[in-house]
C-alpha cells in the first residue's frame, strides 16, 4: 500500500492531495490572485495528513509539480517537497504540470493541448494524445492564427489561456474547456502512482524545477 503526497503550486493554484494507490482521498486547494502559497501549504499539508486519518510516517513518496510555471510557485512547492523527503528518508516525484493539466481533459478522442500563461500572446504548451503520450514536446511560444493548424481532429484547450487566445484560435475543430484553468494535485494522483511503481524518482539534492525560460531580474532602474 502506498500512501502519496502531491504538491502542485505552479499556477496560481495551490494543490495538496494524499493518494492512496493511485486514487485521490483528500484534496485542499485555493486559487487566488495574490499566490498565496507560502500561507496556505503548509497548512494544506497538515489538513490533508489529518484528515487522511494517517501521519507522515505513512507516506512512501512525496510528488511535486516540475513545471513549466510560475518561478516563485515552483520554488515554494519544491523547497517543501524536498524538505520532507529528506526528513522521512523517502522519494521524490517530479510531475510534468502540463501533462496533469492534459490530463484533467478526461477526453478519449483528438488532441489535448494545456496552455499556461506566460505573457502577452505567449504562452507555455505541450500536445497530448488521449492517453497522455507526448505528441509534441514542450514549448514557449507566440500564439496567432496559425498555430496548431496542422491538426485536424479535434483539439482541446486547457489551461488559464482561453479567454486570450480564444479569439485567436477559431478554427471549428478548437474546443476550449474553460472550467479546467489550472492544474489540480488530485489529477496528479495516477500520475505520480504511476511513477512510484516504476521508480521513476529524481535525485532529491539536485532536482531543480523545469522553468523552460531563464529567470530575469531586471535591475531598477538608475536614479538621476
Amino acid at each position: 500500500m502506498s500512501f502519496i503526497l502531491n504538491i502542485e503550486t505552479a499556477t496560481k493554484n495551490c494543490s495538496v492531495s494524499i493518494a492512496k494507490n493511485g486514487e485521490t482521498v483528500l484534496c485542499r486547494e485555493i486559487a487566488e490572485e495574490g499566490y498565496s502559497h507560502a500561507e496556505k501549504l503548509h497548512v494544506f499539508i497538515e489538513e490533508v495528513i489529518e484528515q487522511s486519518g494517517i501521519t507522515v510516517q505513512d507516506l512512501t513518496a512525496i510528488a511535486v509539480s516540475q513545471g513549466p510555471g510560475s518561478y516563485t510557485g515552483l520554488r515554494i512547492g519544491v523547497s517543501a517537497a524536498k524538505g520532507l523527503c529528506y526528513a522521512l528518508n523517502i522519494p521524490l516525484i517530479a510531475v510534468n504540470t502540463l501533462q496533469t493539466l492534459a490530463s484533467q481533459a478526461g477526453v478519449l478522442d483528438g488532441k489535448i493541448i494545456p496552455m499556461l500563461d506566460a505573457r502577452r500572446m505567449e504562452v507555455y504548451s505541450e500536445v497530448f494524445n488521449p492517453d497522455l503520450s507526448v505528441d509534441r514536446a514542450i514549448k514557449a511560444e507566440i500564439i496567432d492564427e496559425n498555430s496548431f493548424s496542422e491538426y485536424t481532429e479535434k483539439v482541446y484547450f486547457t489551461g488559464d489561456c482561453a479567454e486570450k487566445c480564444k479569439t485567436v484560435l477559431t478554427k471549428e475543430n478548437f474546443v476550449f474547456l474553460e472550467d479546467i484553468k489550472y492544474p489540480s494535485a488530485a489529477a496528479m494522483s495516477k500520475i505520480s502512482f504511476d511513477k512510484y511503481q516504476k521508480s521513476d524518482t529524481v535525485d532529491v539534492a539536485y532536482f531543480e524545477p523545469y522553468y523552460l525560460k531563464d529567470f530575469m531580474i531586471t535591475a531598477p532602474a538608475s536614479k538621476k
